[in-house]
């Protein structure tokens, strides 16, 4: 535990401790009355209002439309559904301000729908929320419909035997074993929707703002240290509250449940209401899913001339405007090299951290775990800024180094890594280290050829995880980033800030390249879910 909590501690708790402080304590006094000034001020009441109403509504909206697709996914065997299963994933990958580029093209100015019937919906909240249900998609299929395609179905066939209807059994018998599983999904889609940042401002502009978007504006335009310190207690509180609820949930969720095989529940859709219904989770699909990411492509096709690959050339070049002090290609290399950084740092301490939380039980191990999940509750524009006002003196100035940018991604990497290898090592028989020590072997050598060979394969999606996430981190990454090394998102975000044609082509043309590195490291993940010939577990 102690290169976690060493890690954890310089990275995440100095940062964000230092940023707060100097917001509520300017004058080396506290002043905890600006709380209550900053939360009694009507604008701070309307983003506090906006970020719940709209977090409320894309999650609503989510689950409407994703329950079916759950269902389909789960009940029903179809040609394709692998690989289908997969494109619906591929948005959770993406980084935020690719999904709000994608959107753009969609439905605002120059636009798919613009051109069409000249509706604009980037200046409206539906662009927002549209966007969200778009990222969050998957968070219900994965959630809900991995655990309903595991529920007996027989037992719903006896309800039925008995003399329900079909609606009366499953409300009365598949819906109460859902439910833990719904409600975990809605809390997750919840708690992303309610820090939004990418997409909010880029689809929101200044006509709507959230509490993330806030921190933003508030410290990056206006140095108003103290507004920002308030509103991050409100988030890290209101994430907090989130976070244990899931917590909750989950322990209730891992209940005993009469669970088969995935394999053994779906079957080929029969009657005219089952087609019926997987034409409409398909064609949701593709409305929802492949057209926003469609448009994007062939925007970034689509020059002044007509088609051709004119905004990827201009990529290789500097333009006039002063945007870049390097080509924005360069960006591609700059966010790779930093993402593999960012795993390399995220599975050694996420393994650790794993670990660690494997060998004993107890509320410092609790709270412990407790304390790896705390960068997703807290803002990653307060952890980026804090980065700046802390990490500037000897022995760790960091703020010319070039691995303050992974170590800032590698603090929402850890997280990930820690969800996929803590089931796997738990599952690991303590018995077998045992014998291994009896025989011999230091827990050195037990640990590499007893534990690895089974966690080699979660290790590797564990990888995947942080990979994905690291490239496309926005919020911290945007204010630490130098201006001669952006990463992808931060140089999509530059260029769609610049007004002109040209930076509007590259930042499409440079969001299809990111499109295509997450898709590459999503299938790879696929694959390795799916090899049964080469995991052990």
């Amino acid at each position: 535990m102690a290169l976690p909590v060493a890690f954890f501690g310089v990275f995440f708790a100095w940062p964000v401790v230092s940023i707060v402080g100097r917001g509520l304590r300017p004058d080396g006094a506290w002043r905890f009355g600006r709380i209550g000034e900053t939360l009694s001020r009507p604008d701070i009441l309307d983003v506090l209002g906006f970020t719940v109403w709209q977090a409320l509504a894309s999650t609503g909206l989510t689950l409407l439309v994703a329950l079916p697709g759950a269902y389909v996914f789960a009940r029903f065997d179809f040609p394709g559904k692998g690989v289908l299963r997969a494109v619906v994933t591929v948005p959770f990958v993406l980084p935020t301000v690719l999904v709000g580029t994608a959107f753009l093209a969609l439905v605002g100015r120059n636009g798919l729908t613009d051109e069409l019937w000249g509706l604009r919906l980037d200046t409206s909240v539906w662009a927002i929320l549209l966007a969200h249900v778009f990222f969050n998609y998957a968070v219900v299929v994965r959630t809900v419909g991995g655990l309903w395609s595991q529920l007996d179905p027989r037992q719903e066939e006896a309800a039925r035997v008995l003399g329900a209807s079909r609606w009366r059994a499953w409300r009365t018998v598949t819906l109460p074993a859902l439910a833990p599983s719904v409600a975990a999904a809605a809390l997750m889609v919840f708690l992303f929707t309610f820090t939004s940042f990418g997409v909010v401002q880029i689809l929101g502009g200044d006509a709507y703002s959230t509490l993330e978007a806030e921190i933003y504006r508030q410290t990056a335009r206006l140095l108003d240290l103290s507004t920002a310190a308030v509103l991050t207690l409100v988030q890290f509180a209101a994430v907090g509250a989130i976070l244990g609820v899931h917590a909750w949930t989950v322990r209730r969720r891992e209940t005993a449940l009469r669970l088969v095989a995935p394999e053994r529940t779906a079957r080929r859709p029969r009657g005219a209401g089952r087609w019926a219904l997987l034409a409409g989770v398909l064609l949701s699909v593709a409305l929802l899913i492949l057209l926003p990411l469609g448009v994007l492509v062939e925007r970034s096709f689509a020059g002044p001339h007509g088609y051709g690959l004119g905004y990827y050339r201009a990529l290789g070049s500097l333009d006039e405007s002063g945007t870049f002090l390097v080509p924005p290609l360069e960006a591609i290399g700059n966010s790779l090299r930093y993402a593999v950084a960012a795993t390399a740092i995220a599975v050694l301490i996420g393994g650790l951290a794993a670990a660690a939380l494997t060998r004993r039980a107890g509320r410092l191990v609790r709270g412990f775990d407790a304390l790896l999940m705390l960068p997703l509750g807290v803002s990653a524009v307060t952890v980026g800024f804090g980065f700046l006002i802390t990490l500037d003196e000897p022995p760790l100035d960091l703020r010319a180094s070039w691995i303050l940018v992974p170590l800032a991604q590698a603090l929402v990497g850890v997280p990930f890594v820690v969800r996929t290898m803590l089931p796997v090592l738990r599952a690991v028989d303590e018995r077998l280290r045992e014998a291994a020590a009896v025989l011999g072997a230091s827990p050195w050598r037990a640990w590499r050829e007893v534990d690895l060979p089974m966690v080699r394969r979660a290790l590797l999606i564990a990888a995947g995880f942080a990979f994905a996430v690291s490239l496309g981190e926005f919020g911290a990454t945007v204010f630490i980033a130098r201006p001669d090394s952006p990463t992808l998102p931060v140089a999509v975000a530059r260029l769609l800030g610049r007004p002109g044609e040209l930076n509007y082509g590259q930042a499409m043309a440079l969001s299809t390249i990111l499109m295509v590195v997450c898709a590459v490291s999503l299938l790879l993940l696929e694959r390795l879910r799916t090899d049964r010939t080469s995991g052990e577990f």
